[in-house]
């Protein structure tokens, strides 16, 4: 009996003690309020770039903020967001890259995007690259291949960025 009262209040102890600690530490709402802000800023998408190595071909879209969710879907044909119009990058597959949530300007309207519009590339694979969407929280890009593209795709963090690897 007095061994289990010894338990019992060596419990309450630590309960007591363990609440103590608590109290000094910083709230949890000021963290969760930092960090809901930060998700409720649309990521913004600033650039796109790619490059060719030994085995793959890969592009890059650089991000301000978190990474959204990203789908990658080949497509018959691209076309530019909006206007309908088809894109002029050669090729006979296509990639279309779409962002979600995710925009290229900013909340003034000012374009926030510093990579290529429309470009026409000559990797092993890679044969083009274009922005063709920046609408309703879309941030879409169409990429144009000869052959028909085996691809994996990926976030990286710290900085903020989205990478489609193409195999050769």
């Amino acid at each position: 009996m007095i061994h289990s009262r010894l338990r019992q209040s060596m419990a309450l102890a630590t309960g007591a003690l363990l609440a103590a600690c608590l109290s000094f530490a910083a709230p949890a709402s000021a963290s969760s309020i930092t960090a809901t802000e930060a998700q409720a800023q649309t990521p913004l998408v600033v650039n796109a770039r790619w490059a060719g190595h030994p085995t793959y071909d890969r592009i890059v879209i650089d991000l301000q903020g978190y990474a959204p969710t990203v789908t990658v879907t080949p497509v018959n044909q691209l076309i530019y967001d909006g206007s309908g119009k088809p894109v002029p990058l050669p090729g006979k597959y296509f990639l279309e890259i779409r962002l979600n949530p995710a925009a290229a300007h900013n909340d003034a309207g000012g374009n926030v995007y510093q990579g290529p519009k429309l470009q026409q590339i000559n990797l092993s694979k890679l044969k083009g690259i274009a922005l063709t969407g920046d609408y309703e929280g879309y941030v879409t890009f169409g990429a144009a291949f000869d052959t028909l593209p085996y691809y994996r795709a990926f976030a990286l963090h710290a900085p903020e960025r989205y990478v489609v690897d193409i195999a050769h």
